[in-house]
């Protein structure tokens, strides 16, 4: 953080190490996030403001790729405004940021899937193309109040940026075709394809002056989006202190036999509840299964030998032990014969796929 310095940007302004923790300084901001300061019924909301918007979000972000920085976890939640009377926003969370190096490459696996970049999901060498798929799809949300990845859970979520699959709904039939064409060319599969952030700045809808398309946007989209994002924070967390709960329980009982409890309960054995066919390249093939109670370990498994890039694998646990794993974009690497195995204190329990008959399937 001491290396950006920039008024779109959060400041640090101090830091103090002991032996025991790290104290950090930040700047102040009042204003609370961006799209909760939009959905108040006093807040103007059109495309002219979305586009004061979009301006500062990428003039921030220039200035900190132009230091070799990602910052790799723009979402709507990090754009924050100044003040509450103030539309004047700063970028904020640096926690995942990275400074990239020519010679190095870096891989991540971490981020909110609906804002991540499919080179992400697929373990491949992040740049800073990575943050311009981020700001294309804050953009969407920005112009339309969708998201247009959001599937019924992180991994259908996942899967569909891994797919690219979207369009314009009926809300952008009155939003400009500038503002359209801005987002298609950073919604790119192929980073090398997205506007980078100098040529973002300089595209025809955000050099626009006149006040064209005044029309005032809807809200309504925009609160549902905020109020699943809630649901959906509040929903792991209670996950998580339900795990917790549960296991806490089975340590303070050690009576307790696992197999005595109920079928499909929190002690039941583990069973898949999908099995996989023939997948083709460039998809991302899912696996779902019954876990039980205790957690299962569900590695996956090529050719006998544990997957070579585990990373790839993307794992959802939810509640009452529901399991998925997905392998992210399949390709010729992955030929061959692949098992995904459940195992916990009931046993075992293997599926899987092999090679199909035609050279582009597994």
């Amino acid at each position: 953080m001491n290396l950006l310095h920039h008024p779109r940007l959060v400041q640090c302004l101090a830091a103090f190490e002991s032996q025991a923790e790290l104290v950090i300084v930040m700047e102040y901001i009042a204003g609370g996030e961006l799209f909760e300061r939009i959905v108040d019924e006093d807040f103007e909301h059109t495309e002219p403001t979305s586009i004061q918007y979009m301006r500062q979000i990428l003039e921030g972000i220039q200035y900190v790729h132009h230091q070799s920085i990602v910052h790799l976890d723009l979402k709507p939640e990090n754009i924050v405004c100044i003040s509450k009377s103030s539309h004047w926003i700063k970028i904020i969370d640096f926690g995942l940021a990275r400074k990239l190096d020519p010679d190095t490459p870096v891989k991540v696996i971490h981020g909110t899937p609906e804002f991540m970049a499919p080179e992400v999901i697929a373990f491949e060498p992040v740049g800073f193309a990575t943050d311009m798929w981020s700001i294309g799809v804050i953009c969407y949300i920005l112009l339309s109040g969708d998201s247009p990845f959001q599937g019924d859970s992180d991994m259908e979520t996942l899967c569909n940026v891994t797919a690219v699959q979207w369009e314009f709904d009926e809300t952008f039939s009155e939003i400009s075709q500038e503002a359209k064409d801005f987002i298609s060319q950073l919604l790119q599969k192929d980073s090398r394809c997205r506007l980078p952030s100098d040529q973002a700045l300089a595209h025809p809808w955000l050099q626009k002056t006149e006040q064209s398309g005044t029309k005032a946007l809807s809200k309504e989209k925009m609160r549902r989006f905020l109020a699943r994002q809630k649901w959906q924070k509040t929903g792991k967390a209670l996950l998580a202190l339900g795990r917790m709960s549960r296991l806490s329980r089975k340590l303070e009982d050690p009576v307790t036999s696992l197999g005595a409890l109920e079928e499909g309960g929190n002690g039941s054995a583990h069973r898949f509840t999908s099995t996989p066919t023939a997948w083709t390249f460039g998809t991302s093939p899912l696996l779902s299964c019954h876990a039980g109670f205790p957690d299962a370990e569900v590695p996956c498994l090529q050719n006998c030998a544990p997957h070579q890039e585990c990373p790839r694998l993307q794992r959802d646990s939810k509640e009452m032990g529901s399991c998925s794993v997905a392998i992210a974009t399949l390709s010729v690497e992955d030929v061959g014969h692949h098992r995904c195995r459940a195992t916990n204190g009931h046993g075992e329990v293997e599926c899987g796929a092999e090679e199909g008959p035609g050279t582009d399937q597994l």
